[in-house]
């Protein structure tokens, strides 16, 4: 405990690399709990990711809780902002976890202004690029907006990605096959105005790029599992996560009152 304390007290000297720290940590350690539950994931195309030096907005059609974790770990060391609607932030451990990572909060019903201008800032101004969905919620139309708007005005060029595998945890548990495949950068330069036509011309390129990722996900994607001796493995990994993660979860309770990760975010409003 007094350990964790002292770790508190160094990186709030240096709060932006604890924050860049706590990211690669936690991100590490959700990977592990995923690979020692399912430990079938596979990965297409990364050569078509842009260079760390270049920020971008990562798209995808989101499709379950944990495709945003491989997203994430396929494009490291690169790490990411995303938005979040802010009912999480309400859990003090998962809250403040969220808010190391890079998360900020959005009023779906009643959007503010730093919904827009905060990525805007952070993909100009700092190393970090943006992960938005603009597909697979009742706000799909909002957020496409969202990314036309962000990438326009951020001059940044739009990555699309596609999760294909297990739908339920039962089915990640069950070491479905998963897919992630990346797609063509979109550039969007050329589209002068950002008014509802070139809205709605950003979103065809996106949702043409979806599609296209999908058909061609078919020739990998199969039902064949790892062999199930595997297991002999991944039991003790996942045991060795679990205990992480419990420790984990100890420290953020304690460190969630002296760390305050927001600061660097109200920065760049």
């Amino acid at each position: 405990m007094f350990a964790c304390l002292a770790l508190i007290r160094y990186n709030n000297r240096k709060k932006t690399e604890g924050d860049i720290m706590f990211y690669t940590y936690l991100r590490g350690l959700v990977i592990l709990i995923l690979w020692s539950i399912n430990g079938n994931a596979h990965y297409h195309n990364t050569d078509k990711i842009p260079n760390q030096d270049e920020n971008y907005i990562l798209v995808a059609p989101h499709r379950t809780w944990w495709d945003p974790v491989y997203m994430a770990f396929a494009t490291k060391p690169k790490q990411f902002i995303f938005m979040a609607k802010k009912e999480l932030f309400s859990n003090r451990i998962f809250g403040w976890w969220i808010r190391m990572c890079g998360a900020f909060p959005i009023d779906r019903e009643n959007p503010s202004t730093s919904a827009i201008k905060y990525p805007i800032n952070v993909l100009k101004k700092s190393d970090r690029s943006l992960i938005m969905f603009p597909s697979g919620s009742r706000h799909s139309n909002d957020v496409k907006g969202g990314v036309a708007l962000i990438a326009k005005m951020a001059k940044v060029r739009i990555m699309p990605v596609t999760y294909t595998g297990p739908m339920t945890l039962k089915g990640l548990i069950s070491r479905e096959r998963v897919d992630m495949n990346f797609g063509n950068p979109i550039d969007i330069s050329d589209i002068k105005k950002m008014n509802d036509e070139g809205i709605e011309m950003v979103a065809d390129r996106i949702q043409s790029e979806f599609q296209r990722l999908d058909e061609e996900t078919k020739q990998w994607h199969t039902d064949t599992k790892p062999n199930p001796l595997w297991w002999f493995i991944r039991i003790p990994a996942l045991i060795l996560a679990i205990t992480i993660g419990i420790l984990t979860i100890i420290f953020s309770f304690i460190a969630s009152f002296i760390w305050n990760p927001d600061k660097k975010r109200e920065k760049l409003q």
